[in-house]
């Protein structure tokens, strides 16, 4: 469904479409920022200042709040990050997706001059040039490799910031929703409840992640906006019963009278008002599931003047009410009418569950970008949606963030701890995106330097205030966001690591062409019926396992596939773009590669067509290299020789694959597929199988491809066996201490705990064939 919308990105969506992803996103994107009124005067004034009776206090986080929300969700994302979509995904890895097309400072070692054809690779407002204020800046960052490591660095600390901001936010939601319980107990009684029923919700919310989003997913719009509706009207009754003058506070004057006042203790609660903007890097990070129109009409007409009115409900409330003896008094349930309390918490617990679903979710997704980028070891993914590509759910990750967000909210137990830890996850993660903003600008936009400085320079120094507000509270529980991002940052760095250094050794010992030719069209053993899908990670040359599988066994199939799997740096590959196919050797050694390419949020592989696709695109690329009839062995190993195939399914134009069993296949009336024309048979038949492939009567077919057609379809007849090397990469003799802890200890061990490659099951295992290799790097 949204593959085929994403194949016409040109066509202007209707009003209805948008009004309908508008009403879409207020569930998904918005759950976590809109519940941002329960904690935010309480994690304010929770030690820092004192609510007094000159009100100069409130009026002045007002003012922090509204002044906040105002210039970084509404100006900086609405009106200018979100315009930096890459090909209409968002996220940290959207914005390093652009910078390293644009710069070359890509880290894929396997990149070739074909993936920069791709369609959503190349975008008309952002073709680079030899001229203009980006140059020199492009110039400087492809020639220093220290420069492509901090950006590559800078982009794993705002991807780890996000994962941990999926352990801090449920925790900090669940806990403040349920805060309300605190109006009607004693104090000493608190933890003793909240810290129990906040657990049992958290469990409930991460065993039901594997039942995926969209049998729940419907019910999470109205309740959001059931939530806004609500604060909207407290708010306005608070305004109008308490204080209606409290308009006056949005003055900027109020943040200088509360800053003068308050002096140190003022700066350190900025810690606590910046959380008034909490899941605002949703609204970028989940704009591939919407659009740009969509997501900024539902916040600025729904979820923006919702927000203001709640938080000047509030402080119209307080600054009513001055006898303040506990932090919970401060807190949002006690500005909510009595009557309406219970109600309004049932509301509140329901949001804050759909808020926590977005955010993880939205860990899920970002680990998924990694792994297709080879940042992440490999996780189980499981799709659970068939219709919305987008909603995964990954088992590993699940439990893991479940047991760190038990161990927060049991270890902590109040909101002031974890407040403090989530503030600082939100703005580094804020603070990494005006970074990488900065350089879209001048890279990608081909804006002046002097814009970029002034947008780093205007919105940077807000966020590090707020930044340096949320670090000096580094042991009140600010380390928690560091710790956990230290550690993801960690696990995808070292596999990184690991993985480039795996890719060089193959490169540099992989065969040389003397040694293939070496051994005759025979390879020097016998070949045998069927193909040979030998997977490798080289994307040119023969791999080192190939020549350490022929110097040990004395047969091999008649038809050789070096098969690779890549990640591209675009967020989708069309169908038609999918395979590169080339020959390695002469014709009559059968040998070929062959490329399937995807992008980082494509979903890889399907078992059910996978291998009718490659082998139509081998025909394919026999049956197009016939008619050039000019193929050169020394042109082989170059990449621009390969061929760009699709999908048997992307064209219509294209041969295509039948395959039955002997009976069902004499009861096959050529009539039903007359469109095809030509149909091609082996000269053998077998009682197990019949391939055939249908050739379409416009596509002309040279004598010689029409024969190497006939043995490709007798290989297939024969069977298919994937040869899959199993590496064991160690530190060579001589390293230093710390690459054998690296490589020996660390990548060792995130290699064995990774999951397998997940294309390799969809064949038989009686099929698969292991070869082991110990790698020295």
């Amino acid at each position: 469904m949204d593959i085929e919308a994403r194949q016409n990105p040109i066509k202007r969506e209707s009003w209805k479409t948008v009004l309908t992803l508008a009403y879409q996103s207020l569930g998904v994107v918005y759950g976590d920022l809109s519940t941002s009124p329960l904690y935010v005067y309480k994690s304010t004034f929770a030690e820092d200042i004192k609510h007094s009776e000159s009100n100069e206090e409130i009026y002045g986080v007002l003012s922090f709040v509204f002044w906040t929300l105002t210039l970084i969700p509404l100006l900086k994302y609405v009106f200018v990050v979100l315009r930096a979509d890459d090909n209409g995904e968002g996220g940290t890895f959207a914005l390093y997706s652009l910078l390293c097309r644009h710069a070359r400072v890509s880290t894929l070692p396997n990149g070739q001059v074909a993936d920069e054809e791709l369609y959503e690779y190349k975008k008309d407002e952002i073709v680079s040039t030899d001229k203009g204020p980006g140059f020199s800046l492009k110039t400087t960052l492809e020639k220093h490799k220290l420069l492509q490591k901090i950006l590559l660095i800078l982009a794993l600390i705002g991807t780890g910031m996000v994962i941990g901001d999926g352990v801090l936010t449920p925790a900090l939601s669940v806990f403040s929703a349920v805060s309300g319980l605190e109006l009607s107990m004693a104090k000493t009684h608190h933890q003793y409840v909240q810290v129990p029923v906040a657990c049992i919700i958290l469990l409930t919310l991460f065993f039901l992640q594997h039942y995926g989003t969209h049998r729940i997913g419907f019910l999470f719009a109205p309740i959001v906006i059931t939530w806004l509706l609500c604060i909207s009207a407290i708010g306005l009754y608070n305004i109008f019963h308490w204080n209606p003058h409290v308009y006056h506070a949005i003055s900027p004057y109020y943040m200088y009278k509360f800053l003068k006042k308050t002096r140190r203790g003022g700066w350190m609660s900025l810690g606590g008002i910046l959380l008034c903007m909490t899941g605002s890097e949703a609204m970028y990070a989940d704009l591939g599931h919407f659009s740009q129109l969509s997501i900024k009409i539902a916040f600025t007409f729904m979820v923006y003047p919702a927000l203001i009115l709640a938080y000047m409900g509030q402080a119209a409330y307080l600054s009513k009410h001055h006898m303040i003896h506990s932090d919970h008094q401060i807190g949002f349930y006690v500005s909510v009418p009595e009557k309406i309390r219970w109600p309004v918490l049932a509301i509140a617990i329901l949001a804050a569950v759909v808020g926590s679903q977005a955010v993880i979710t939205g860990s899920f997704s970002i680990i998924k970008q990694c792994s297709a980028l080879g940042f992440f070891p490999r996780v189980k993914i499981v799709h659970t949606s068939s219709k919305v590509h987008g909603q995964i759910y990954i088992p590993e990750i699940n439990w893991i963030l479940m047991l760190l967000c038990l161990a927060v909210t049991i270890g902590f137990r109040d909101t002031k701890h974890i407040s403090n830890a989530s503030g600082l996850a939100v703005i580094t993660v804020m603070l990494v995106t005006t970074c990488l903003m900065s350089l879209v600008i001048v890279l990608c936009w081909r804006r002046s330097i002097l814009l970029a400085f002034c947008f780093t320079l205007f919105f940077g120094s807000i966020e590090a205030l707020y930044f340096s507000a949320s670090l000096i509270k580094f042991l009140d529980g600010a380390w928690v966001p560091i710790a956990l991002s230290f550690i993801f940052f960690m696990v995808m760095y070292v596999w990184q690591y690991g993985m480039k250094r795996k890719y060089e050794f193959d490169v540099e010992n992989k065969v040389s062409i003397p040694w293939l030719l070496g051994l005759g069209s025979n390879l020097g053993i016998v070949r045998v019926r069927g193909i040979g899908l030998i997977h490798t990670e080289l994307v040119s040359g023969v791999p080192a396992v190939f020549s350490h599988f022929v110097t040990n066994l004395p047969a091999f199939h008649q038809v050789v596939v070096f098969f690779c799997i890549k990640s591209v740096p675009v967020p989708h590959v069309r169908p038609g773009e999918r395979f590169l196919v080339g020959r390695v050797g002469p014709k009559e050694y059968r040998l070929y590669r062959c490329i399937a390419r995807y992008g980082y949020r494509d979903v890889q592989m399907d078992d059910v067509e996978f291998e009718k696709d490659l082998v139509c695109a081998l025909a394919e690329f026999i049956r197009s290299e016939g008619l050039e009839n000019n193929s050169k062995f020394e042109d082989f190993e170059d990449d621009d020789r390969m061929t760009v195939i699709g999908t048997s399914s992307s064209c219509s134009n294209a041969i295509r694959l039948l395959e039955s069993d002997d009976a069902e296949c004499n009861s096959v009336e050529i009539t039903n597929i007359e469109i095809l024309g030509d149909i091609i048979t082996p000269r053998e038949e077998t009682p197990k199988k019949r391939v055939r492939f249908l050739v379409p009567k416009t596509l002309q077919m040279a004598a010689s491809a029409q024969e190497e057609l006939q043995e490709l379809m007798e290989a297939r007849e024969a069977g298919l066996a994937f040869i899959l090397s199993n590496s064991y990469v160690k530190a060579k003799s001589g390293s230093s201490f710390v690459k054998r802890v690296v490589i020996d200890i660390l990548f060792d061990f995130l290699r064995r705990n990774s999951r397998g490659l997940t294309y390799a099951w969809s064949f038989p295992r009686a099929s698969t064939l292991e070869v082991a290799m110990v790698y020295r790097v």
